[in-house]
Formats: C-alpha cells, sequence, structure tokens
C-alpha cells in the first residue's frame, strides 16, 4: 500500500496494565487508522464516575517503528511517550489535579501477525521526578470483521 494511502478498520482493543501486584484489563472496540508508516488506534474508555457517562475519556494511540505515544482526552487529559531506553516527558490534567510526568521505558516490543498487533511494554512513571511506580503494559489489536 502507498504510503499516502490512509486505512481505516474496526478493531477489538484489550489494554492489560500491571502496577505493584494489581493488574487491570479494559476490553473495548476502536478504530485503527494507518497512514503511511504510522498506526492510530482510537477507542473510548468508559467513565469511572457515578453514572460513568461524564468522565468517558477518548483516547488515541499512536504507533510508529520504535516509539509509543498515548493522548488522551476528555474526563481527564494526558500524554505520555514510550521510546525503549529513553526517557520521554507527558503530562497528566483532570478536574482536581495537573502534573508533569515522564516515563523512562526500560522495553517496548511491537509485533504484528496479520490482522493483528501486540505492543508490550514496561516503563518506569515519573511524577516532578520522582519515582511513582513501575508498570507493566500489553495491548492487544485485533482487526474485526467486516459484517
Amino acid at each position: 500500500m502507498p504510503d499516502n494511502l490512509t486505512h481505516k478498520y474496526g478493531v477489538s482493543v484489550t489494554l492489560i496494565s500491571r502496577h505493584e501486584g494489581e493488574t487491570s484489563i479494559l476490553n473495548v472496540s476502536g478504530e485503527a487508522t494507518q497512514k503511511g508508516p504510522q498506526l492510530y488506534i482510537r477507542f473510548e474508555e468508559p467513565g469511572q464516575g457515578p453514572d460513568g457517562a461524564e468522565a468517558a475519556v477518548r483516547t488515541t494511540v499512536k504507533i510508529l517503528d520504535d516509539e509509543l505515544r498515548i493522548i488522551r482526552h476528555g474526563g481527564v487529559q494526558s500524554e505520555q511517550s514510550f521510546r525503549s531506553g529513553a526517557r520521554l516527558p507527558g503530562f497528566y490534567r483532570s478536574p482536581y489535579t495537573q502534573f508533569n510526568l515522564s516515563t523512562e521505558t526500560r522495553m517496548l516490543g511491537i509485533s504484528r501477525q496479520e490482522r493483528s498487533l501486540t505492543v508490550k511494554w514496561e516503563y518506569d512513571l515519573y511524577v516532578y521526578d520522582e519515582l511513582s511506580g513501575q508498570f507493566a503494559i500489553s495491548l492487544h489489536i485485533q482487526e474485526e470483521p467486516l459484517v
């Protein structure tokens, strides 16, 4: 496919996050857009508030060959970037707080198999240059069949 074409398709997204012995799993439907070498995955995280809708967050994951960027809008706004062996800046904002953060990525692996893509990464999260936690994330994207 030529680099100047845009290709969109539906996907199912599974995001598994491990932090301090706890695991959280998110399963949602989303949309993938291939723009040349860059792949964008968009999905909505359900709201965490009492009625669930008010704090919904739209998430965009931008995947390059050696870098990953996660951009969130809605109930919270944040941006985090990951590149193996690098410490990259980001931020987090909500109605209640805001702070600068950075991620130091220990490992980032991206593997494609036909209609699926798996991204795994491990990183240290720093808030105001203080280590806040260590995370291991797995993101699995599966192309949805056309109906």
